[in-house]
């Protein structure tokens, strides 16, 4: 190479070191989760139903954006297999955490349920089990409630309590 293209690679190379961002640590913002949730009872219109009269299972996998302080924004997608007639069900569950100190943190979820008229809200109730290698395994104990349409159009309101299990990172 001639010395001036060295002195223009030299000129954007010290552009681009200068333009970097010095403080930014992404990976102390930004974690992730996966875990298996279990509905285990639901109550609509007077009627209970269990997990051993429909067993459901849904695999929530969210992202997280940490705040620095207590609060952390959570995206979660969940899809839902349902046991009598396999259908599957996605629910898109933004969220906001609050961290109540040591191992607790609480939060609400918005739930909006793709291809159903249903939506509701989640709150949570979560329990974290730090692990040497920097992950978090964890129980959370979820209440949601759905506001929906049942087969002849009639609004509906749908209360369930499930444990979810998981693995932050």
């Amino acid at each position: 190479m001639n010395p001036i293209r060295w002195r223009w690679f030299g000129a954007l190379f010290a552009l681009a070191l200068v333009a970097l961002p010095a403080g930014a640590r992404a990976e102390d913002r930004v974690g992730a989760h996966f875990g298996v949730v279990f509905p285990l009872v639901t109550r609509v219109n007077g009627t209970s139903t269990t997990i051993s009269d429909e067993f459901n299972v849904g695999f929530p996998t969210g992202i997280t954006i940490k705040t620095g302080g207590r609060f952390a924004f959570d995206l979660e997608l969940v899809p839902l297999i349902h046991g009598h007639g396999k259908n599957v069900d996605l629910t898109v569950h933004p969220g906001v955490l609050y961290s109540l100190g040591g191992p607790w943190t609480a939060g609400v979820r918005a739930a909006f349920d793709v291809n159903a008229k249903s939506y509701g809200f989640t709150p949570l109730l979560n329990l974290g089990f730090p692990q040497a290698n920097g992950t978090t395994l964890f129980t959370e104990l979820v209440l949601p409630v759905r506001f929906q349409r049942d087969a002849a159009d009639r609004g509906q309101t749908a209360v369930t309590v499930g444990l979810h299990f998981g693995w932050a990172f």
